[in-house]
Formats: C-alpha cells, structure tokens, sequence
C-alpha cells in the first residue's frame, strides 16, 4: 500500500482520507496473569463508539495521521505496528471515504502520560477486553477490521517491530564535479525529500538507524537522526560498492542482527542493494518468498517498505509489508 496525501476541501465525488489505530495493551488479570485491552472511543455528536481515527491534513501521510489523530484524541503517544487494513464506505454528495488503519502498542508509561479530558469530539475512552470489544463496536466495517486484529491476538502475534528499507533520496548524478560515486551529495530535491521522510518514518517509532557509508545514504537519514537524537550506525557492506564486489555474507550477518535484536529499524542502502536486503529479511524469519518482497525492494529515490515481524516470535514470518513510493 502507499503513502497518500489529501487535499484541503474535497471536491463533490472526492475520496477523502483518514487513518487511524486499534490501541492494545496488556494489563494485570486478577488471577495474577495478563489480559489483553483495547481502546474504544465514544464519540460525542455521532453517539457512537470506534476507534481513534481522522481525516488527513493538507500534505500529510498515512501514518503521520494515524498517529496525529490518535494523540489528539485519545491523548496517547503511539508508534504504528502492522497494518490491518483499510475501510471504505460511501458519504453525501458522491463522495467516499477510505479509513487506513494499524495496531498500535500502548505501554503502561504511555497510558499513565495521556492527557485527553472529555471534549466536544469524545465523549469518553474505554479500555475494553479484547473479546469484548467487537460487540461494542457501532460499526460492521469497524468490526470487519477488528477480526484482523483478532487473528493477530489468537496467534500471539501482536507484539511487533519492524524493519524498513530505505532507498536515499535523490541525488546528484556522477560527473566531473562528483567523480566518485560514493561521495555524490543529494541534490536540492533530495534534501527535501530527507526533510520529508522524517515524520513519516518516525510514526513507526525506530529505534536504530543504519546507513550505507556513501554520502547520499548518510544525509538522507540525517534528518531524521538529529530530530530523534539517535547516531547512525554506518556500515559499509549496505554500500554499493561494496555490494558489486559480490560479498554477501556481512550483509547476511547484519540483517540477522537485526532480527535477532527485535527492534525496529530503519535501514537506508541502494537501489542494486536492496532486494538482497528484501531476500534476507525473508530468509532470516523462515518468510513465505513471492513476489511481493520483490515489488517491496522496487523503490524510487526516497521510497521505503516496512516490513512487520513479530517481537516474540520472529520465526513466524513477515506479518504484513507496506510500501511508500514518497511523492514530491
């Protein structure tokens, strides 16, 4: 699926957009074990009871508005995990609606830091068992979506993190000014996409950041390392060059790392790189191959995929892939 942006009044027959998240925690059982909860919004004019979601500002993503609309009404801080899907109905006047949503983890610190109080917007918040919820829910497209959530509760799927591939922005091409390949800059158009990609990526919560050690991977992520005040960790066997001399086996190690460490990441390489990066992604969680890791790795300048695994049970395989083809 890919990033879109919206437009500030939607025209008659207009597709207007929105995102937004199924929050979960888990919380202490009397029985001293864990329960899984779920958060359930009761809106006050419509009366009715969902899941925190919006409409997209001018300019702004998917995820960014996922995680915006969430905060705003709930109060919460969130980081997206997989992607459950999306609901599309259809409104007055010839329009239609399409609602993108994703899991989102709500941690004991991050529910005792909410601010919501009652508003003109939400009535109320109600964390509910997770059972329960989908009988609560006022609508079947709601509860349609909530039985992928369902499916990832029954499995033990719903702790996650993720890994995303990053193709740098755009950059200047080799000349007699930039002889070396390793060392071509971005061009203006590139800076402002690295300026672009920050608070998108940044709705996935990474906790790491890996670059290839050329200078157009390096101010890509730079961006988005000062504004979360994380280093990147350079490494030389995400570059190109060291990619042509046909050594994959450091690459191998890297994304088993990765994995192993059940972080999320963000992993800015090239394009010639990044299906062996797709390819042993796949391979170090015991994925399903297809076509679809593939199209994933197929990115233009400043594209991305995140592909989604399960925190405690990476082995399981790749959860749920989105792609974000960035337009600019």
């Amino acid at each position: 699926m890919s990033g879109r942006s919206a437009t500030a009044e939607p025209a008659p027959g207009a597709e207007i957009l929105a995102a937004g998240t199924v929050c979960w925690r888990r919380v202490r059982a009397s029985d001293g074990g864990e329960r899984v909860m779920v958060l359930l919004i009761h809106r006050t004019k419509q009366r009715d009871v969902s899941f925190p979601k919006g409409k997209l500002d001018p300019g702004e993503s998917m995820p960014q508005a996922a995680v915006r609309e969430t905060r705003e009404e709930t109060g919460l801080s969130v980081s997206l995990g997989v992607n459950l899907g999306t609901i599309q109905y259809a409104l007055s006047g010839g329009r239609s609606k399409t609602v993108q949503y994703w899991a989102a983890e709500v941690t004991a610190a991050t529910a005792l830091a909410s601010t919501f109080t009652p508003n003109g917007e939400v009535q109320a918040l109600e964390w509910v068992p997770v059972e329960e919820a989908r009988r609560r829910l006022s609508y079947r497209a709601d509860r349609e979506l909530y039985d992928v959530f369902l499916g990832l509760a029954e499995h033990g799927l719903l702790e996650t993190f993720s890994v995303t591939l990053l193709r740098h922005a755009k950059a200047e091409p080799r000349s007699a000014a930039f002889p070396e390949d390793r060392a071509r800059p971005l061009r203006p158009s590139g800076e402002e996409q690295a300026e672009t990609l920050v608070p998108i990526l940044e709705a996935f919560g990474p906790r790491r950041i890996l670059s290839s050690t050329a200078t157009r991977c390096l101010a890509t992520v730079a961006p988005l390392a000062e504004h979360l005040g994380k280093r990147v960790r350079e490494k030389e066997e995400l570059s190109q060059d060291f990619w042509d001399a046909g050594d994959l086996d450091p690459l191998r190690r890297t994304v088993g790392k990765l994995v192993a460490k059940a972080r999320s990441a963000i992993v800015c390489s090239h394009r010639p790189v990044l299906p062996d990066l797709a390819r042993e992604l796949t391979l170090a969680t015991g994925s399903v191959p297809g076509r679809y890791i593939e199209e994933a790795a197929a990115l233009p300048p400043a594209g991305f995929s995140v592909f989604h695994f399960s925190r405690l049970r990476p082995g399981a395989g790749i959860l749920g892939v989105e792609t974000y083809p960035l337009q600019h």
